[in-house]
């Protein structure tokens, strides 16, 4: 199945399009929902941002009738192997090694925290999107949402933090790389913080690509328009505290969807995170819940174009619960083409 947007032609031109103009329509595709209970299990503590709540809210708002046709799965455990294709022996055997007793929590940082439940919940994280990988290029599905935490992308190879324990994208596209002979893959990532842990490692290998919109200055520190990686393959588009839908429309439709364009991946991966939304309590950004259904069918161009149709999501950050239910909703009935 094809599908074909003006921006997708002509980058940059659909960015002005009223925010209330009908979306084109979309056929509809195959989509797979990969989660699991243990995700609920990794326990943060009171009060923390990162909470079971958060998937709670997206796993009820992809009930109902617009959402009879998503498969679901169960996310499998990711294997040591997938594992420490991106982070080495030691860090990963340290990580599955905190296993607190259940009325008890350990500080990994600052911000992250691991639980009697979290080593099963990451190992879940991450297979999940190593699961949504072998659905696409396995299988007749088109593309694939894991639901899951903890998130990944602030996790580098060998310093998990920021919430994150694996970087379950970049473990998603080493695993393309090696089970499935993918050369080129770009991830591209919307949440409010930048993908540090993900640059990382894209930033020193051309084969892949990584694109993120994120509030700068801001946490994590990184992020700035001149990273660029090893051979142009990185483009970062800071956004002031304060920007909106249009600043946002046109980072992607200027710089990054052109890029991704240029690169023209074998695979793509999104870094879904939902904390951009004007809601979100831990940012500033004032995105929409409709942004992230226009950059989400921008980027299903693309991979129409580039890859068969062939695309992999994993939920990150996202923070206000009624914001990243209705974003997330919005993400996933783009997917479906609904």
């Amino acid at each position: 199945m094809t599908r074909r947007t003006l921006a997708a032609r002509l980058p940059g031109v659909n960015r002005q399009m009223p925010r209330n103009a009908a979306p084109p329509k979309m056929p509809e595709m195959t989509t797979l929902l990969l989660t699991h209970p243990a995700c609920l299990a990794h326990d943060t503590g009171e009060h923390h941002p990162e909470r079971a709540d958060r998937l709670r809210a997206i796993l009820a708002a992809l009930q109902g009738d617009a959402f009879a046709s998503l498969q679901r799965a169960e996310a499998p455990l990711a294997t040591i192997e997938q594992l420490t294709r991106v982070h080495p022996a030691g860090i990963v055997e340290a990580i599955l090694g905190v296993r607190p007793p259940p009325d008890e929590l350990v500080m990994i940082d600052a911000d992250t925290v691991m639980s009697a439940g979290s080593a099963e919940a990451a190992l879940r994280a991450a297979g999940a999107a190593v699961a949504a990988v072998d659905a696409v290029c396995g299988s007749p599905v088109d593309n694939a949402f894991a639901a899951v935490r903890p998130p990944g992308h602030h996790a580098t190879p060998t310093v998990p933090g920021g919430f994150c324990l694996f970087n379950n994208v970049v473990i998603a596209a080493r695993h393309a790389q090696a089970a499935h002979g993918v050369e080129r893959l770009a991830i591209v990532d919307f949440d409010v913080h930048h993908g540090n842990g993900t640059q990382a490692v894209a930033e020193i290998d051309p084969s892949l690509f990584f694109g993120s919109t994120h509030q700068y200055p801001f946490y994590p520190g990184t992020g700035s328009a001149r990273e660029r990686g090893i051979d142009g393959n990185v483009v970062n588009v800071p956004l002031a505290a304060g920007s909106g839908s249009d600043e946002f429309r046109m980072a992607w439709a200027d710089r990054i969807l052109p890029a991704v364009d240029n690169f023209a991946p074998d695979l793509i991966i999104v870094s879904a995170g939902f904390d951009a939304h004007r809601r979100d309590p831990l940012a500033q950004l004032r995105l929409e819940t409709e942004d992230y259904a226009w950059v989400s069918r921008e980027i299903l161009a693309l991979a129409d174009k580039h890859t068969g149709g062939k695309l992999v999501s994993s939920l990150e950050g996202g923070y206000d619960l009624e914001a990243l239910a209705d974003a997330t909703a919005a993400h996933v009935r783009t997917l479906m083409g609904a």
